[in-house]
């Protein structure tokens, strides 16, 4: 069993930063590929960055391109968003997915690849 624990959310002001980690625990975390996926009020889930298993490649909503960063460490079981020149827009809850051990290296855009998920950690950005 995977448990994914994700932390640094809070509020900010237009325009600033925060870096969201989320811990991963168990012993597939480096052939896990990684996600990020927010929710805001009245909205769906959508898919915010994603990294594969070996970090070499990653994936963005367009929206967040240039802005947020998706980073690995596998040795500390813990991926990271590092998120700059933030906006309203990005108000939401942020949720942490893990596929589990996985063969394929890929930075999957849709939740279905994901088979763990973390409780949220919100993120309120205002103007």
């Amino acid at each position: 069993q995977v448990q994914l624990v994700e932390s640094g959310g809070g509020s900010v002001q237009a325009g600033g930063s925060l870096r969201l980690s989320c811990a991963a625990s168990g012993r597939t975390f480096s052939s896990s590929n990684m996600g990020w996926f927010r929710q805001a009020p009245g909205k769906e889930r959508e898919f915010v960055a994603a990294i594969s298993r070996s970090g070499g490649s990653t994936n963005y909503k367009d929206s967040v391109k240039g802005r947020f960063t998706i980073s690995r460490d596998n040795a500390k079981n813990t991926v990271y968003l590092q998120m700059n020149s933030l906006k309203p827009e990005d108000t939401a809850v942020y949720y942490c997915a893990g596929s589990g051990g996985s063969f394929r290296d890929y930075a999957s855009t849709s939740e279905r690849e994901y088979r763990y998920w973390g409780q949220g950690t919100q993120v309120t950005v205002s103007s």
